[in-house]
C-alpha cells in the first residue's frame, strides 16, 4: 500500500478474499516500486513479507507483487518495522532473485534525475538495472580485483600507473592539480578542452582513472557509442591492469550487459566504462565519473523521460561527493556554464602549446583564397582543398568529412531548383549510384518519366551530394590513390598511414595512428544552412573532431574548411578557441532568454489535451510559455522556459500535472524536459 495515499486502496482487487500469511518477524513491511508506466502510480507501495520470504525480500531485489487485479514486477527500496498507510497490508506474491540490483545510492540518483527531467523513477530505473538473465546469476563469482594504492609498473607509454606525472596531464594547464587532488582522495570537477597531438583522449581519460583508483576508490566513465568504448577500453586495460573495470552497454547484447551489471553490484571491479546507462552504475566508494564528449546526441536517452548523461553525471556527482571530469574536443555552452558559475575548473592546454600541436586550419572563404580561386563560390571542393589533399597525399592518408551518406541523397528541379518528389507518395527522389535512375527513397519507385511540379522541367539537379558520390569524385581527380569509405552504415575504424582518401561523414571517421596528413572539411555552408539553435556549436564540435586526427602544423597537418562565406564557427576553429565560441554563444543566449542560459520544457500531444495541461500547469511567476505551434495530425507544441532556480519548483509542477492528467485517463501529453533537439 502507498504510505502517503491510503485511497489507493481502491488500486488493489478487493474482490477475492487474500490469504494473509504469517508475516516476517523483523521488518515485516516491504516498501516496494513497482514498474509501471502510469504517472499517476509513481509512488512506492507498502507489502507484506511473509515469513518465508523474510531473507530472500531484501532491499533492491526484484519482486513480483498484485496490484489492481494483476501480478507486477518491481524492486524492494526498504524493509520497515510498520507502515502508516493505516489498513491491512497485501503480502508480497514472489522474490524474483536474490540479487541485490537497485543499490540504494542509485535508487537516490533515479529519484533525482526523476525529478530534474519530470519524470517517473520506474522510467529512469528501466535505464538503471538491466533486464535480468537469469543464468548469468548462476555463474561462478569472481573475487574483487585488489586495491591499488601505488603504482605497480608503468603503462607502455611510461605514464604511471597511478596517474602520477610524467604523464599526458602536465602539458595542460590545471591538469597536474587535476590528478593530484585525485591521487590523494580529494573530489575536484574540471571541465577539459582536450587539444590534438597531445597523447590522445583514450589516454588522458584513463590516466584520470588511475589517479582516482590510486586513492582507493572507484570510477565510472561514459562514452558516446561503441567506437569510443572500442578505443578507451584497451588504453585503460594497458594502464591499471585486467580485470579490474568491464565494459557497460547494450551494444555488447543482452548478456554481456548483465554479466558486467553483476559484477559491479557485486564489488568484483573497480572501474565501469560504457554508454549512457553506465552512469548509473552500482560502484561503491565512487570516486570519479568522466563524460566523453557531453555535446553528442547519443548521450539523450530516447526514451521517457528522456534523461542527459551530463546531467545524471552531475546529480551523481552532487550527491555522492565525488569528482567529475567533462572532457570533449570542444565545449559545449553547458560544459561552459559550469565553468562560468565556477562550479568547474577548466583545464586547456596553453596557447603556444596549442599552436605547436594543433595543426594549421586554412579557410577557403578568407580574402587571400578568394583571390587566387575565381571559382570558389560555385566549387564544392575549392582549389586550396585540391593542392592540399595532392600534397599531403606524398606522405600520408587524407581525411574529407562530408556532411551526408549516400551518392545523390537530394535532387532538385535543374530549372527553379525546387526539390524532386516521387509522384506516387511524394516523397524525395535521389540517385543511388552513377548512372542509377532516381528513385524514391520512400517508396522505391523509379521516377524515369519525372517532371517538376512548378515549372514542368524534366531536368534534375544535385541537390547534395553524398559520401558515395564524393569518393567516386575523388577517385577520378586521384587515380593512382585507394578511395576508403566510412558512413554509419559501413563504418571504418581506423587506416594505417599509407597514402589514401578517407571519406567520411561526421562521427565516424577512422583513426589513423600517425595522423592525416591533412584534413578536408567540405560542406560547411550546407551544414550551417540547418535550422536550428545548437547548429553552429554542433557543426563546430564535428569540425574540431575531426581536424583533432591530423597531424601537428609542425609535422605539416593541415586543415582546409570549405565553406563560401565566414561564420562564428569557422572563426572559432581557425583560433583553435572552442571555450571562446561556447562563452559567446552563452552570453547570446542569456541575452535572448534560450537554453542554457535558461531551462525549458516542451509539452507536445493532441490541441486539446496539450492546451488544457498547459492552461492546469501551476507555474512560477519567472516563468514563461511559447506556444501553440500546431504539428502534424493536429497536434500542438508548448514550451516552457524557466530559470534554474525555478528548476525545482517546475519540474515538481509537470510530475504533478501528468499524474492528475493520468489519472482522469486524459490523452496522452508527452513532456520533455531541457532537450538538445527540440529548439
Amino acid at each position: 500500500m502507498d504510505a502517503s495515499q491510503p485511497s489507493l486502496l481502491t488500486g488493489f482487487d478487493t474482490t477475492r478474499p487474500i490469504a494473509r500469511p504469517a508475516a516476517a518477524r523483523e521488518l515485516p513491511v516491504a516498501r516496494v516500486l513497482l514498474e509501471t508506466q502510469v504517472p499517476h502510480l509513481d509512488r512506492y507501495f507498502d507489502y507484506l513479507v511473509p515469513a518465508e520470504l523474510a531473507d530472500e525480500a531484501q532491499p533492491g531485489v526484484r519482486i513480483k507483487a498484485r496490484f489492481g487485479g494483476q501480478e507486477l514486477p518491481g524492486f524492494i527500496v526498504e524493509r520497515r518495522a510498520e507502515s502508516d498507510a493505516g489498513v491491512k497490508l497485501q503480502p508480497l506474491g514472489r522474490v524474483v532473485s536474490p540479487e541485490r540490483v537497485l543499490e540504494p545510492g542509485v535508487l537516490a540518483l533515479c529519484e533525482a534525475v526523476a525529478a530534474r527531467y519530470a519524470g517517473s523513477v520506474s522510467d529512469v530505473v528501466r535505464s538503471a538495472v538491466p533486464p535480468r538473465m537469469a543464468r548469468v546469476e548462476k555463474e561462478d563469482t569472481a573475487p574483487a580485483p585488489p586495491e591499488r594504492t601505488t603504482a605497480e609498473g608503468d603503462a607502455p607509454d611510461g605514464t604511471a600507473r597511478d596517474g602520477s606525472g610524467p604523464g599526458p596531464w602536465d602539458a595542460y594547464d590545471g591538469g597536474a592539480a587535476f590528478l593530484s587532488a585525485l591521487a590523494s582522495g580529494g573530489s575536484p570537477r574540471a571541465v577539459a578542452t582536450v587539444a590534438p597531438n597531445t597523447g590522445g583522449w583514450p589516454l588522458l581519460l584513463a590516466t584520470a582513472v588511475a589517479a582516482c583508483l590510486a586513492s582507493g576508490r572507484t570510477a565510472v566513465v561514459v562514452v558516446p557509442d561503441a567506437r569510443d568504448l572500442a578505443r578507451l577500453d584497451p588504453v585503460l586495460t594497458d594502464l591499471v591492469g585486467p580485470d579490474v573495470h568491464v565494459r557497460l552497454t547494450a551494444d555488447d547484447g543482452a548478456t554481456p550487459r548483465y554479466r558486467s551489471f553483476l559484477r559491479a553490484a557485486r564489488g568484483q571491479v573497480r572501474v565501469v566504462v560504457g554508454t549512457r546507462s553506465a552512469a548509473f552504475a552500482p560502484l561503491p566508494d565512487l570516486g570519479l565519473v568522466v563524460l566523453w564528449e557531453d555535446h553528442d546526441a547519443s548521450h539523450a536517452e530516447p526514451r521517457a523521460p528522456y534523461h542527459h548523461a551530463r546531467e545524471t553525471l552531475l546529480l551523481r556527482a552532487g550527491q555522492s561527493g565525488c569528482a567529475l571530469l567533462i572532457a570533449s574536443h570542444g565545449r559545449s555552452a553547458e560544459a561552459q556554464r559550469l565553468v562560468l558559475t565556477g562550479w568547474a575548473g577548466d583545464i586547456s592546454l596553453p596557447r603556444p602549446a596549442l599552436r605547436r600541436a594543433a595543426p594549421r586550419v586554412v579557410a577557403s572563404s578568407d580574402s587571400y583564397e578568394q583571390e587566387r580561386d575565381p571559382l570558389l563560390h560555385a566549387a564544392r571542393l575549392p582549389q586550396a582543398a585540391w593542392k592540399a589533399a595532392a600534397a599531403a597525399l606524398e606522405r600520408g592518408p587524407v581525411l574529407v568529412q562530408v556532411a551526408r551518406t549516400g551518392f545523390v541523397p537530394t535532387l532538385r528541379c535543374q530549372h527553379c531548383r525546387t526539390a524532386a518528389r516521387c509522384g506516387h507518395c511524394s516523397g524525395p527522389l535521389a540517385m543511388a549510384g552513377s548512372g542509377a535512375a532516381p528513385g524514391c527513397r520512400w517508396c522505391g519507385r523509379q521516377a524515369l518519366d519525372w517532371r517538376c511540379a512548378e515549372c514542368g522541367s524534366p531536368r534534375l539537379r544535385a541537390g547534395s551530394v553524398g559520401a558515395d558520390r564524393t569518393a567516386e569524385e575523388l577517385g577520378r581527380a586521384f587515380p593512382r590513390v585507394p578511395v576508403v569509405s566510412s558512413t554509419g552504415a559501413k563504418p571504418r575504424a581506423e587506416v594505417d598511414g599509407r597514402p589514401a582518401l578517407v571519406v567520411s561523414t561526421p562521427g565516424v571517421e577512422p583513426v589513423c595512428a600517425d595522423g592525416y596528413a591533412a584534413v578536408l572539411l567540405l560542406d560547411g555552408d550546407r551544414m550551417l544552412s540547418r535550422d536550428g539553435l545548437r547548429t553552429p556549436e554542433d557543426v563546430l564540435q564535428r569540425w574540431l573532431a575531426a581536424a583533432s586526427l591530423a597531424r601537428a602544423g609542425t609535422d605539416g597537418g593541415t586543415v582546409v574548411v570549405a565553406s563560401a562565406g565566414e561564420s562564428d564557427p569557422l572563426r572559432a576553429l581557425v583560433r583553435w578557441d572552442p571555450a571562446g565560441f561556447a562563452a559567446r554563444e552563452l552570453e547570446e543566449r542569456r541575452g535572448l532568454g534560450l537554453p542554457p542560459a535558461v531551462r525549458s520544457a516542451v509539452v507536445t500531444g493532441p490541441a486539446a489535451a496539450a492546451d488544457a495541461f498547459i492552461d492546469g500547469l501551476a507555474l512560477p511567476a519567472g516563468a514563461r510559455t511559447a506556444g501553440p505551434v500546431l504539428q502534424d495530425e493536429g497536434r500542438h507544441q508548448w514550451i516552457v522556459f524557466f530559470s534554474y532556480a525555478d528548476g525545482a519548483a517546475v519540474t515538481a509542477a509537470l510530475r504533478e500535472r501528468r499524474a492528475v492528467a493520468s489519472a482522469q485517463r486524459a490523452p496522452v501529453v508527452t513532456v520533455r524536459v531541457d532537450p538538445e533537439e527540440a529548439l
